[in-house]
């Protein structure tokens, strides 16, 4: 008695035809009623079906008691198949799999993902086997230089890549499969070069014709080559290297979405994984690309209009796959969400639809409601498809145009007729009003009103030139600004001072060099727009630099962009993970100047926005540089060692000093480093290209500024200041541990030990880093009071003859300003041996040695200026002067300083800064100098 014995059928086909459906029965005697019944409704749906019984009715009862198995075994001999009568028994496998994967889908024992998986599965397995069948005789006969048989085996230096539905592991019932097929041209010699392509070229026809011909026992699978380069003037099989040069120059989105399904599935697979691992910059871009949707709609577009597919939703002869509300409508949309956001985010790149679907759910890029319906509507849609091609093994995916065929359609699905035509109706509609939404919203004309406020003769002067803008002169990015300018103008209209947000905005789109993207990243993202209003009506300096670094909006939406601060040691490890993902060293060095770009433009936004103030600005600014220096300085030693070598001995520490040092930094600082090594008793590194201590770590030296400093296609990350080091501009970049001891003990001047209140380790060795600070507090309050004091005045006033205060709202330079408490304070430091290195702690020290009678004012006067100061570099590189200010710039600073007015502000500055004057000329002997 055969039976369907420990499985589960949740349905049950009904015979449309029932004599054919008895004649499939009597077909497999012995089964028990629930097999039986199933042969019945599936020979009496199915014509393609009933012959399928017929041709395996002896094979049949034993996969039914055990289908999984059966898979496995026809998977097995598939595998294991040489050329030798490879036609016939190949097809034989398909009809096997083909009966086995319909009865278990019909039967809903298997799920939609089991069905597709085995269909999939198979192709891979019949692929593999066509290609190694045919390089064997090729091989044996010569015709590929340098191979063996066993080579064949592995593909001999040949791949194919699986596309579309069968990349993914989707393939559905009645599927062509997408091939493009490659070889590693480096597997042979140059000068056999074209030889071996001809060879790979007759073996890739003959894997075709031994899938695809239609013999007497039928055919195995139709395969399609044309997702290959430029398949009208290419070879059916290309080298890789060739490939890659077309995919970086002229690859376009739609190459890039078949991409993400992409995967080896026959011959070499290291070679193709390979491949496939160069691309990804290709596929997966840094940058957040809401383009790719403008692109995925126009697709849309031509296919409908090629197809023509694109009329209203009506049943008789809709197209399940390209018509609206559609299977590739799904597929669209999840793809275009995986474009836009994979390229940061790498759990996205997921092959599958269902997988990807809900990926993008789980990272909060879409609804997790929205994910499930399409992920429901997705199945019902294959399912229906699958069922459309059951019928005559056609590659249909159309509706019947007549009653007879929806009877037949709904008897598979055992339905009611009128419920199951309710239910298509539905679910298109809703699918189709689901993408639709998200592909082509609202188009809007340019809009020709003036802002609010703003006399319309400014207004229409400044936007009329705006199509003349480089952003705005291609006919794309114009289309897309098209529709958000009216939204733009809006919001401009809404700020406290329309008229400077205006043109403030102008500003940044004047700069923009391109604006597809940015524009599209706008129009899907319109809270974007209030932040650009927000900066440009606040900060224009911040407004220009962001047009031309306009990537760093990807963190906005990309990230934990609003989330609180991290710290160090989660900004390092996220560094540290994003260098670890590029593997070329420049990729490296652009990666951190990006990273770099996304967080300090977020600490700039926090500021502006008052969600962190001057103070904790100053202390992330620090952190991110540290965090830089620490993620980077194993990148450059590493490079650096793969040419020379280890570093001799324990290594370096870069030791951050000034601003750095003292953890507060502006938006716009340089760094000041000092680089200290130790070479034990090692005189030189062991590496290809070994080196002597002392020019190794100062050629690693010069290797980190570079890598810091050095302009490139993201940028620079900081300027870099070395003075402060032993000997200034005139000593070796890099300094020995030995040398510093000795020197910062026997040699130093006043002026370096007041540098060394300062000097913090950033990174590097960390015992190395342990002795230099052991030294540092055994140097501090060792100075006679006299000398420290002699060289402070005198240094004071050196800097008051050579930098005068540039306006009144320059709070770094002149007397009774920052410099100007900061020196007296690392006198207090000095004095006192206070190792910790803020600013407060040293006005402190100056107290508890007597400089000062109260530090209160000084820190009252220093923490006023330093909010100022750290308010003014977030709106200008230059100091700010009155008549300059705009009305949000006047407001910010007003706001981060707390005052009412500019006058009460001023009133204010030199109020606190006299008597920080007094009290800093009082506690210092006069000067000589």
């Amino acid at each position: 008695m055969n039976t369907l014995t420990g499985l589960s059928p949740t349905r049950m086909p009904r015979p449309f035809n029932a004599e054919r459906g008895e004649e499939a029965v009597q077909a497999v005697p012995g089964l028990d009623e629930t097999a039986a019944a199933l042969l019945r409704g599936t020979g009496g749906c199915s014509p393609y079906l009933k012959g399928l019984i017929d041709k395996e009715a002896a094979w049949l009862p034993s996969a039914l008691a055990a289908p999984s198995e059966a898979l496995g075994a026809v998977l097995a001999e598939v595998r294991a198949m040489g050329p030798e009568g490879i036609k016939p028994a190949l097809r034989q496998a398909k009809r096997q799999v083909a009966l086995l994967t319909a009865l278990m889908d019909l039967a809903g024992i298997w799920s939609l993902e089991e069905v597709t998986g085995a269909l999939s599965d198979f192709a891979d397995a019949a692929t593999d086997a066509a290609l190694r069948c045919a390089l064997q005789p090729l091989i044996t006969r010569g015709k590929l230089p340098g191979k063996t048989e066993a080579d064949a085996e592995r593909g001999a230096g040949m791949v194919a890549l699986a596309m579309g539905k069968m990349g993914a592991g989707e393939l559905n019932y009645s599927s062509d499969i997408d091939l493009i097929c490659l070889f590693d041209e480096t597997q042979f010699d140059p000068d056999e070069f074209h030889d071996a392509r001809a060879t790979l070229v007759k073996a890739t026809r003959a894997m075709c014709a031994t899938l695809s011909d239609n013999t007497g026992d039928g055919y195995v699978f139709r395969t399609d080559l044309r997702l290959r380069p430029d398949p009208a003037v290419t070879p059916v099989v290309m080298a890789m290297e060739a490939a890659e040069r077309y995919y970086e120059s002229l690859g376009r989105t739609w190459e890039r979405a078949a991409f993400i399904k992409a995967r080896a599935c026959a011959g070499d697979v290291a070679a193709g994984a390979r491949f496939l691992k160069t691309l990804r910059p290709f596929v997966w871009r840094r940058h957040l690309d809401f383009a790719a949707i403008e692109d995925a709609h126009a697709m849309r577009l031509a296919i409908r209009e090629h197809k023509g597919t694109g009329g209203p939703i009506t049943l008789p002869g809709h197209h399940m796959k390209l018509g609206r509300g559609g299977i590739r409508e799904i597929e669209f949309f999840t793809q275009t969400q995986q474009l836009i956001m994979g390229g940061r985010d790498e759990s996205l790149r997921l092959r599958g639809t269902v997988e990807g679907l809900r990926q993008l759910a789980a990272r909060g890029r879409i609804p997790e409601a929205l994910a499930e319906e399409l992920v429901d509507h997705y199945r019902f849609h294959r399912t229906v498809e699958h069922r459309l091609q059951m019928v005559n093994d056609a590659q249909t995916h159309t509706l019947p145009v007549n009653d007879e065929g929806f009877a037949r359609l709904a008897a598979m699905m055992d339905r009611d007729v009128a419920d199951l035509n309710a239910e298509l109706l539905e679910r298109l509609g809703a699918v189709h009003g689901a993408i639709e939404a998200f592909f082509a919203p609202e188009k809007h004309e340019r809009s020709e009103a003036a802002i609010d406020e703003v006399p319309p003769e400014i207004s229409s002067e400044i936007t009329a030139r705006w199509p003349t803008y480089p952003a705005l002169r291609s006919a794309r990015g114009a289309e897309i600004f098209a529709r958000i300018e009216p939204d733009i103008l809006r919001r401009l209209s809404q700020t406290s001072h329309p008229k400077e947000a205006l043109m403030a905005f102008d500003g940044f789109l004047s700069g923009l060099p391109a604006g597809v993207q940015v524009f599209s990243l706008f129009q899907a993202n319109p809270q974007l727009i209030d932040l650009i209003v927000d900066i440009a009506g606040t900060s224009p300096a911040l407004a220009l630099h962001l047009s031309r670094n306009a990537g760093v909006f990807d963190a906005v939406i990309g990230g934990d962009f609003w989330s609180p601060w991290p710290g160090l040691e989660a900004l390092v490890g996220e560094l540290s993970a994003r260098l670890a993902g590029e593997e070329d060293y420049e990729a490296k060095l652009d990666a951190a100047r990006i990273w770099c770009k996304e967080v300090h433009f977020r600490i700039g936004v926090h500021h502006l926005r008052g969600l962190i103030d001057a103070e904790r600005a100053g202390h992330h600014y620090a952190e991110l540089a540290q965090a830089v220096l620490r993620g980077l300085w194993p990148v450059v030693v590493a490079q650096f060692e793969s040419k020379h070598g280890a570093p001799p001995g324990r290594g370096a520490v870069i030791l951050g000093m000034g601003s750095l040092g003292a953890g507060r930094l502006t938006s716009q600082s340089d760094l000041d480093l000092i680089v200290i090594y130790d070479p034990l008793e090692q005189d030189a590194s062991t590496g290809p290209r070994p080196l002597q201590a002392r020019p190794y770590y100062a050629r690693l030296t010069q290797a980190l500024v570079t890598a810091l400093s050095a302009p490139m296609a993201q940028g620079r990350l900081y300027e870099v200041d070395m003075r402060l080091r032993p000997s200034g501009t005139q000593g070796p970049v890099a300094t020995s541990w030995a040398s510093f001891n000795t020197y910062q003990r026997e040699e130093a001047w006043v002026w370096e030990h007041l540098a060394l209140t300062r000097a913090r380790a950033m990174a590097g060795s960390e015992s190395l880093a342990a002795d230099i600070e052991d030294l540092r507090t055994d140097l501090l309050g060792k100075r006679p009071r006299e000398d420290v004091l002699s060289e402070v005045a005198q240094m004071r006033a050196r800097i008051a003859a050579a930098k005068a205060p540039q306006g009144v709202l320059d709070a770094k330079i002149g007397p009774g300003r920052m410099q100007d408490i900061e020196l007296l304070a690392q006198a207090g430091s000095l004095l006192a041996g206070e190792t910790a290195v803020t600013t407060s702690a040293g006005l402190q020290a100056c107290a508890a040695v007597g400089l000062v009678p109260d530090a209160a004012p000084l820190r009252a006067a220093y923490d006023l200026q330093a909010q100022l100061n750290m308010s003014a570099r977030l709106l200008s590189d230059k100091p700010l002067q009155e008549d300059d200010m705009t009305g949000g710039s006047m407001a910010f600073i007003l706001r981060e300083t707390g005052q009412t007015t500019l006058q009460d502000l001023i009133g204010s500055l030199d109020h606190m800064r006299g008597r920080a004057e007094a009290a800093i000329t009082a506690a210092l002997p006069k000067s000589e100098t």
